[in-house]
Protein backbone atom coordinates (compact mmCIF):
# COMPACT_ATOMS: atom_id res chain seq x y z
CA UNK A 1 0.00 0.00 0.00
CA UNK A 2 2.90 2.80 0.61
CA UNK A 3 4.29 1.80 -2.54
CA UNK A 4 0.98 2.82 -4.27
CA UNK A 5 0.58 5.67 -2.55
CA UNK A 6 4.01 6.74 -3.05
CA UNK A 7 3.30 6.38 -7.14
CA UNK A 8 0.47 8.36 -6.41
CA UNK A 9 2.28 11.34 -5.15
CA UNK A 10 5.12 10.93 -8.05
CA UNK A 11 2.32 11.34 -10.87
CA UNK A 12 0.86 14.04 -8.92
CA UNK A 13 4.11 15.92 -8.30
CA UNK A 14 4.89 14.71 -12.25
CA UNK A 15 1.28 15.80 -13.86
CA UNK A 16 0.16 18.31 -11.11
CA UNK A 17 0.13 20.95 -13.50
CA UNK A 18 -1.87 19.84 -16.17
CA UNK A 19 -4.40 18.71 -13.50
CA UNK A 20 -4.54 21.90 -11.93
CA UNK A 21 -5.37 23.81 -15.60
CA UNK A 22 -7.93 20.88 -16.86
CA UNK A 23 -9.50 19.50 -13.82
CA UNK A 24 -9.29 18.90 -9.87
CA UNK A 25 -8.14 15.41 -9.13
CA UNK A 26 -9.72 13.14 -6.52
CA UNK A 27 -8.60 10.22 -4.94
CA UNK A 28 -10.87 7.73 -4.15
CA UNK A 29 -9.99 4.76 -2.28
CA UNK A 30 -11.18 1.18 -3.96
CA UNK A 31 -11.00 -2.39 -3.27
CA UNK A 32 -10.00 -4.31 -6.64
CA UNK A 33 -13.23 -6.96 -6.37
CA UNK A 34 -15.64 -4.34 -4.97
CA UNK A 35 -18.42 -2.79 -6.31
CA UNK A 36 -16.84 0.57 -5.83
CA UNK A 37 -14.19 0.13 -8.73
CA UNK A 38 -16.83 -1.06 -10.88
CA UNK A 39 -18.71 2.38 -10.61
CA UNK A 40 -15.25 4.20 -10.44
CA UNK A 41 -13.72 2.28 -13.53
CA UNK A 42 -17.25 3.12 -15.23
CA UNK A 43 -17.31 6.42 -14.61
CA UNK A 44 -13.65 7.45 -16.02
CA UNK A 45 -13.83 4.95 -18.95
CA UNK A 46 -16.89 7.23 -20.20
CA UNK A 47 -14.99 10.17 -19.49
CA UNK A 48 -17.74 11.26 -16.80
CA UNK A 49 -15.22 12.75 -14.46
CA UNK A 50 -13.76 15.34 -17.03
CA UNK A 51 -17.57 16.10 -18.17
CA UNK A 52 -17.81 17.52 -14.80
CA UNK A 53 -14.56 18.77 -14.20
CA UNK A 54 -12.74 16.48 -11.78
CA UNK A 55 -10.49 13.57 -12.29
CA UNK A 56 -10.91 10.86 -10.57
CA UNK A 57 -7.46 8.73 -9.48
CA UNK A 58 -8.35 5.03 -7.82
CA UNK A 59 -6.09 4.27 -5.43
CA UNK A 60 -6.45 0.67 -4.71
CA UNK A 61 -6.29 -0.60 -1.36
CA UNK A 62 -6.73 -4.61 0.61
CA UNK A 63 -9.28 -4.29 2.20
CA UNK A 64 -11.97 -2.19 3.76
CA UNK A 65 -9.80 -1.65 7.21
CA UNK A 66 -7.11 -0.26 4.94
CA UNK A 67 -9.40 2.10 3.17
CA UNK A 68 -10.73 3.08 6.44
CA UNK A 69 -6.74 4.02 7.83
CA UNK A 70 -6.19 5.43 4.48
CA UNK A 71 -8.61 7.89 4.73
CA UNK A 72 -7.57 8.89 7.79
CA UNK A 73 -4.37 9.19 7.65
CA UNK A 74 -5.21 11.36 4.56
CA UNK A 75 -4.14 9.04 1.84
CA UNK A 76 -7.40 9.38 -0.05
CA UNK A 77 -10.07 12.22 -0.48
CA UNK A 78 -12.93 9.37 -0.57
CA UNK A 79 -13.84 5.52 0.28
CA UNK A 80 -16.99 3.72 0.25
CA UNK A 81 -18.13 2.52 3.62
CA UNK A 82 -21.02 2.52 6.28
CA UNK A 83 -22.85 5.75 7.66
CA UNK A 84 -22.56 3.88 11.11
CA UNK A 85 -18.95 4.04 11.05
CA UNK A 86 -18.95 7.86 9.93
CA UNK A 87 -21.11 8.42 13.08
CA UNK A 88 -18.87 7.09 15.32
CA UNK A 89 -16.00 8.99 13.81
CA UNK A 90 -17.88 11.90 14.19
CA UNK A 91 -18.55 10.45 18.40
CA UNK A 92 -14.61 10.68 18.75
CA UNK A 93 -13.74 14.19 17.83
CA UNK A 94 -13.48 13.07 13.48
CA UNK A 95 -15.23 15.47 11.20
CA UNK A 96 -16.08 13.10 8.42
CA UNK A 97 -19.26 13.01 6.48
CA UNK A 98 -21.33 10.68 4.15
CA UNK A 99 -23.30 11.25 0.59
CA UNK A 100 -24.74 7.73 -0.29
CA UNK A 101 -23.53 5.35 -2.94
CA UNK A 102 -25.71 2.17 -2.43
CA UNK A 103 -28.90 1.40 -0.53
CA UNK A 104 -28.22 -2.17 -1.43
CA UNK A 105 -26.30 -4.02 1.19
CA UNK A 106 -26.88 -7.88 2.10
CA UNK A 107 -28.74 -10.68 1.32
CA UNK A 108 -30.05 -13.91 3.48
CA UNK A 109 -29.77 -16.75 0.69
CA UNK A 110 -31.28 -20.37 0.86
CA UNK A 111 -30.37 -22.88 -1.38
CA UNK A 112 -32.49 -24.16 -4.04
CA UNK A 113 -33.91 -27.24 -2.57
CA UNK A 114 -34.12 -25.54 0.82
CA UNK A 115 -37.71 -25.84 2.65
CA UNK A 116 -36.88 -23.04 5.04
CA UNK A 117 -40.00 -20.36 4.20
CA UNK A 118 -39.32 -17.84 6.94
CA UNK A 119 -36.69 -16.62 8.85
CA UNK A 120 -38.11 -18.61 11.90
CA UNK A 121 -37.61 -21.79 10.42
CA UNK A 122 -33.75 -21.28 10.49
CA UNK A 123 -34.12 -22.36 14.50
CA UNK A 124 -31.55 -24.64 15.19
CA UNK A 125 -29.46 -24.46 12.13
CA UNK A 126 -26.55 -22.85 10.84
CA UNK A 127 -26.20 -19.48 9.51
CA UNK A 128 -23.30 -18.24 7.89
CA UNK A 129 -22.51 -14.48 7.91
CA UNK A 130 -19.98 -12.40 5.71
CA UNK A 131 -18.39 -10.58 8.43
CA UNK A 132 -18.24 -10.43 12.35
CA UNK A 133 -20.56 -10.03 15.11
CA UNK A 134 -20.95 -6.49 14.58
CA UNK A 135 -21.68 -6.30 10.91
CA UNK A 136 -24.66 -4.10 10.08
CA UNK A 137 -26.85 -6.85 8.15
CA UNK A 138 -26.18 -9.10 11.49
CA UNK A 139 -27.40 -6.67 13.55
CA UNK A 140 -30.18 -5.73 11.74
CA UNK A 141 -31.67 -9.41 11.32
CA UNK A 142 -31.02 -9.92 14.30
CA UNK A 143 -33.36 -6.94 15.04
CA UNK A 144 -36.04 -8.17 13.10
CA UNK A 145 -35.85 -11.73 13.90
CA UNK A 146 -36.97 -9.95 17.86
CA UNK A 147 -39.92 -7.89 16.47
CA UNK A 148 -40.82 -10.36 14.18
CA UNK A 149 -40.65 -13.46 15.48
CA UNK A 150 -39.78 -12.81 19.34
CA UNK A 151 -36.11 -14.55 19.07
CA UNK A 152 -32.85 -13.53 18.73
CA UNK A 153 -30.13 -15.75 16.12
CA UNK A 154 -27.47 -15.38 18.57
CA UNK A 155 -29.29 -17.68 21.25
CA UNK A 156 -31.66 -19.67 18.35
CA UNK A 157 -29.05 -20.36 15.38
CA UNK A 158 -25.53 -21.20 14.94
CA UNK A 159 -24.04 -18.16 13.18
CA UNK A 160 -20.94 -19.26 11.40
CA UNK A 161 -18.80 -15.58 10.69
CA UNK A 162 -16.10 -16.00 7.82
CA UNK A 163 -15.65 -14.27 4.17
CA UNK A 164 -18.18 -14.02 1.68
CA UNK A 165 -16.48 -16.98 -0.89
CA UNK A 166 -16.07 -19.48 1.60
CA UNK A 167 -19.52 -18.98 3.12
CA UNK A 168 -20.57 -19.19 -0.26
CA UNK A 169 -18.78 -22.59 -0.98
CA UNK A 170 -20.12 -23.70 2.45
CA UNK A 171 -24.11 -22.94 1.65
CA UNK A 172 -23.29 -24.97 -2.07
CA UNK A 173 -21.80 -27.98 -0.30
CA UNK A 174 -24.74 -28.17 2.38
CA UNK A 175 -22.29 -27.54 5.26
CA UNK A 176 -24.68 -24.57 6.48
CA UNK A 177 -28.38 -24.11 5.94
CA UNK A 178 -28.99 -19.66 4.81
CA UNK A 179 -26.10 -17.24 4.28
CA UNK A 180 -25.89 -13.52 5.37
CA UNK A 181 -23.69 -11.66 2.63
CA UNK A 182 -23.00 -9.05 0.46
CA UNK A 183 -24.80 -8.62 -2.38
CA UNK A 184 -23.17 -9.13 -4.61
CA UNK A 185 -22.06 -12.56 -3.66
CA UNK A 186 -25.77 -13.54 -3.26
CA UNK A 187 -26.19 -12.25 -6.90
CA UNK A 188 -23.74 -14.70 -8.33
CA UNK A 189 -25.21 -17.66 -5.53
CA UNK A 190 -28.81 -16.59 -7.49
CA UNK A 191 -27.49 -16.87 -10.52
CA UNK A 192 -26.09 -20.15 -9.68
CA UNK A 193 -29.71 -21.06 -8.60
CA UNK A 194 -29.59 -20.68 -4.82
CA UNK A 195 -32.82 -18.25 -3.66
CA UNK A 196 -33.23 -15.17 -1.78
CA UNK A 197 -34.83 -15.46 1.41
CA UNK A 198 -34.95 -11.74 3.21
CA UNK A 199 -33.35 -8.85 1.97
CA UNK A 200 -31.65 -6.45 4.44
CA UNK A 201 -34.16 -3.73 3.10
CA UNK A 202 -36.80 -6.18 3.36
CA UNK A 203 -35.68 -6.27 6.68
CA UNK A 204 -35.13 -2.31 7.24
CA UNK A 205 -38.72 -1.94 5.84
CA UNK A 206 -40.45 -4.53 8.24
CA UNK A 207 -38.64 -2.79 11.25
CA UNK A 208 -40.48 0.64 10.00
CA UNK A 209 -38.28 2.44 8.24
CA UNK A 210 -39.80 4.29 4.93
CA UNK A 211 -38.21 5.15 2.03
CA UNK A 212 -34.30 4.41 1.07
CA UNK A 213 -32.41 4.08 3.51
CA UNK A 214 -28.35 3.51 1.76
CA UNK A 215 -26.35 2.05 4.38
CA UNK A 216 -23.33 2.30 2.00
CA UNK A 217 -21.93 5.68 0.93
CA UNK A 218 -18.67 8.07 0.03
CA UNK A 219 -17.39 9.36 3.01
CA UNK A 220 -14.44 12.35 3.14
CA UNK A 221 -13.47 14.97 5.35
CA UNK A 222 -15.10 17.89 5.97
CA UNK A 223 -12.19 20.55 5.44
CA UNK A 224 -11.81 18.73 2.15
CA UNK A 225 -15.13 19.26 1.00
CA UNK A 226 -15.47 22.51 2.33
CA UNK A 227 -12.44 23.31 0.26
CA UNK A 228 -13.52 21.22 -3.00
CA UNK A 229 -16.89 22.22 -2.77
CA UNK A 230 -17.17 22.30 -6.49
CA UNK A 231 -15.56 19.20 -7.25
CA UNK A 232 -17.36 17.30 -4.48
CA UNK A 233 -20.83 18.57 -6.77
CA UNK A 234 -18.99 17.16 -9.64
CA UNK A 235 -18.18 14.26 -8.33
CA UNK A 236 -21.89 13.48 -7.40
CA UNK A 237 -22.77 14.30 -10.68
CA UNK A 238 -20.51 11.79 -12.34
CA UNK A 239 -21.73 9.12 -9.77
CA UNK A 240 -25.18 9.09 -10.81
CA UNK A 241 -24.28 9.43 -14.50
CA UNK A 242 -22.52 6.40 -14.12
CA UNK A 243 -25.30 4.52 -11.97
CA UNK A 244 -27.65 5.21 -15.06
CA UNK A 245 -25.61 3.49 -17.68
CA UNK A 246 -24.80 0.45 -15.22
CA UNK A 247 -28.23 0.15 -14.91
CA UNK A 248 -29.52 0.48 -18.37
CA UNK A 249 -26.66 -0.88 -20.28
CA UNK A 250 -25.58 -4.71 -20.78
CA UNK A 251 -22.79 -3.47 -22.53
CA UNK A 252 -21.47 -1.05 -19.82
CA UNK A 253 -21.05 -4.59 -17.94
CA UNK A 254 -19.49 -6.66 -20.94
CA UNK A 255 -17.21 -4.55 -20.68
CA UNK A 256 -16.26 -4.86 -16.93
CA UNK A 257 -16.26 -8.84 -16.79
CA UNK A 258 -13.05 -8.90 -17.15
CA UNK A 259 -12.57 -6.66 -13.72
CA UNK A 260 -15.93 -8.84 -12.29
CA UNK A 261 -13.52 -12.35 -12.82
CA UNK A 262 -16.23 -13.84 -15.16
CA UNK A 263 -18.07 -13.48 -18.47
CA UNK A 264 -21.26 -15.72 -17.52
CA UNK A 265 -24.24 -14.21 -19.10
CA UNK A 266 -26.32 -15.57 -15.81
CA UNK A 267 -24.01 -14.14 -13.29
CA UNK A 268 -23.54 -10.82 -14.96
CA UNK A 269 -27.40 -10.33 -15.59
CA UNK A 270 -27.36 -11.07 -11.90
CA UNK A 271 -25.19 -8.24 -10.86
CA UNK A 272 -26.68 -5.83 -12.81
CA UNK A 273 -30.20 -6.32 -11.26
CA UNK A 274 -28.45 -6.42 -7.93
CA UNK A 275 -26.37 -2.93 -8.88
CA UNK A 276 -29.79 -1.06 -10.38
CA UNK A 277 -31.90 -2.08 -7.20
CA UNK A 278 -29.33 -0.45 -4.93
CA UNK A 279 -29.29 2.93 -6.93
CA UNK A 280 -31.08 5.22 -4.38
CA UNK A 281 -33.75 7.17 -5.55
CA UNK A 282 -34.00 10.11 -3.13
CA UNK A 283 -31.71 11.67 -0.59
CA UNK A 284 -33.75 14.21 1.51
CA UNK A 285 -34.92 14.77 5.03
CA UNK A 286 -37.37 11.67 4.92
CA UNK A 287 -34.55 9.54 4.26
CA UNK A 288 -32.09 11.21 7.15
CA UNK A 289 -35.19 10.70 9.41
CA UNK A 290 -34.96 6.90 8.99
CA UNK A 291 -31.19 6.40 9.14
CA UNK A 292 -31.56 8.22 12.49
CA UNK A 293 -34.51 5.82 14.07
CA UNK A 294 -32.45 3.31 12.21
CA UNK A 295 -29.56 4.07 14.65
CA UNK A 296 -31.49 3.64 17.44
CA UNK A 297 -32.00 0.39 16.29
CA UNK A 298 -28.36 -0.52 15.77
CA UNK A 299 -27.28 0.97 19.30
CA UNK A 300 -29.80 -0.99 20.86
CA UNK A 301 -28.63 -4.28 19.53
CA UNK A 302 -24.37 -3.55 19.18
CA UNK A 303 -24.28 -1.00 21.75
CA UNK A 304 -20.83 0.44 22.37
CA UNK A 305 -18.79 -2.28 20.52
CA UNK A 306 -20.71 -0.70 17.56
CA UNK A 307 -21.43 3.01 18.32
CA UNK A 308 -19.54 4.30 21.05
CA UNK A 309 -20.91 6.34 23.15
CA UNK A 310 -22.91 8.76 20.75
CA UNK A 311 -26.30 6.83 21.16
CA UNK A 312 -28.50 9.59 19.13
CA UNK A 313 -27.12 10.20 15.14
CA UNK A 314 -25.13 13.36 14.75
CA UNK A 315 -27.19 14.74 11.91
CA UNK A 316 -23.80 16.20 10.45
CA UNK A 317 -22.77 12.97 9.56
CA UNK A 318 -24.54 13.61 6.57
CA UNK A 319 -23.05 16.11 4.03
CA UNK A 320 -26.10 18.91 3.86
CA UNK A 321 -25.49 20.45 0.78
CA UNK A 322 -26.59 16.65 -0.96
CA UNK A 323 -29.62 15.85 -1.81
CA UNK A 324 -32.05 14.82 -5.01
Amino acid sequence: MLFRIAWFIFVLVAFGPAFAQESQPIRVGVLRFGTVAWEIDTLRHEGLDRKHGIALVPVELASNEAAKVALQAGAVDMIVTDWPWVARQRSEGASFSFIPYSKAVGVLMISQDSGIKSLADLKGLRIGVAGGPLDKSWLLLRAYAQKEFDIDPVETMEPVFGAPPLLNEELERGRIDAVLTYWHYAARLEAEGARPLLTVEDMIHRLGMGGDVPMLGYAFRDDWAQHEQAALQGFVAASREAKMLLASSGEAWTRLAPQIGTDDPAVLASLRAGFRAGIPEHWGDAQRKACADLYAILASIGGERLVGKARVLDPKTFWPFVSY
